[in-house]
């Protein structure tokens, strides 16, 4: 979207045609409305802008809910927006650390923003590009507390500013910067910051843990088994004590697994009548041991992120497997043994060996009308195959 489309579509007109045209996403639909909306003598350019719109909206909704339907979007900032249910965790930190006024650096759309609005907490969002800012004003219009500012996070007012809430951009046009050195702001300037203010740092969930500084607590977050976010929290936003969380939001609900810092990992044993997948916010905070030891299970091999045990559990922080059988880790006897019991339809898992799971379904050849689980992994330093099914 150009700056061009967002004026036509801030008009009474614009606004007016995107709460009637609704949701598109048939390529049948777009050409009936486009149809219909240029019989009435709309503007082409518009019309354009005000489908990609409607589209943006619908794609919006897992993220946003029924918000979306009153929202603006770049395609850019949908995308790297946070989740409006992860954003309203965000914004409940800073309120019940007391902080009354927050600069929300990086704004982007304003999704984090508008959670932290919504709890009458002051904000004020900025944001370096130009339209972007702009789709966020829109956005933040509803809450009075909230204003946007066109500007870098490093030139930002931070007068009267009681916490900080920083998004670095990772991107540039050529596509996602690998240094965290040339971030905007750079890692290195966000630190600085939250060590003078409360602050909390959303990142990659993958970032080098070599990275993250003494003194914070850093915090995985997962939606639905998709780890979406690393956030590192510093002085009042952090909770005494911890270190390291992995919290998991899922169809039950938020449930979270915290500790001082790393976990010592469990004990290896042998393989057993289950399997536990950890979450992923529980293996990038390095807390198996502890889920481990909370389930009286046993790690599957020192290195690998498998808890073994002998019976089931149903836990928030990992899928539970019943164990059908073992192989070795053969394309041979493989074949020959899923063949036998008629799969074909094969979901291969792979963790701490060297094997594309893609080449490897195919070489297989499959043709049967079942279909299974494959975790390919290591026990005790040998390299295996568990057919399972899901508990």
């Amino acid at each position: 979207m150009e700056v061009a489309d967002l004026r036509r579509i801030l008009t009474p007109e614009g606004l007016r045609l995107l709460d009637d045209v609704g949701d598109i996403a048939a390529t049948a639909d777009v050409l009936r409305v486009v149809s219909k909306l240029r019989a009435a003598g709309h503007d082409g350019g518009l019309v354009a802008a005000v489908l990609e719109q409607s589209r943006l909206r619908a794609k919006a909704r897992p993220k946003f809910g029924d918000f979306a339907d009153r929202m603006l979007f770049t395609p850019d900032g949908l995308e790297q927006a946070t989740r409006l249910r992860v954003a309203a965790l965000h914004a409940g930190r800073f309120a019940g650390a007391g902080i009354d006024v927050v600069a929300d650096l990086g704004c982007g759309i304003g999704a984090d923003s508008l959670a932290m609005a919504a709890l009458d907490l002051g904000v004020v969002a900025v944001e370096r590009d130009e339209l972007t800012a702009a789709v966020a004003s829109f956005n933040l219009a509803p809450f009075p507390t909230a204003r946007v500012e066109l500007g870098s996070a490093e030139d930002a007012d931070l007068a009267g500013v009681g916490g900080v809430w920083l998004d670095p951009a990772r991107r540039n046009g050529s596509g996602r910067l690998t240094d965290p050195g040339d971030w905007s702001p750079s890692l290195d300037w966000a630190f600085d910051l939250a060590s003078r203010l409360p602050t909390g740092i959303k990142l990659g969930p993958g970032l080098p843990r070599d990275l993250i500084p003494d003194g914070v607590e850093a915090q995985w977050v997962s939606v639905d088994r998709d780890v979406v976010e690393l956030v590192l929290w510093s002085g009042p936003l952090a909770r005494s004590g911890v270190g390291r969380a992995a919290l998991v939001l899922g169809a039950a609900g938020p449930a979270e697994l915290t500790a001082a810092a790393d976990s010592p990992d469990a004990e290896p044993g042998d393989l057993a009548e289950y399997l536990l997948e950890p979450d992923g916010t529980v293996i990038r905070a390095r807390l198996i041991g502890d889920l481990a030891r909370s389930v009286d299970g046993r790690m599957l091999d020192p290195t690998i992120a498998w808890i073994t045990l002998h019976t089931p559990v149903a836990s928030p922080f990992g899928q539970s497997f019943r164990v059908l059988e073992r192989y070795p880790l053969d394309l041979k006897t493989l074949k020959r043994e899923l063949r036998a019991q008629g799969i074909g339809t094969l979901e291969i898992k792979k963790r701490g060996v060297d094997i594309d799971p893609a080449q490897f379904r195919t070489r297989l050849a499959l043709d049967g009308d079942r279909s299974a689980t494959l975790v390919l992994t290591r026990i005790a330093g040998s390299r295996a195959a568990i057919l399972v099914e899901r508990v």
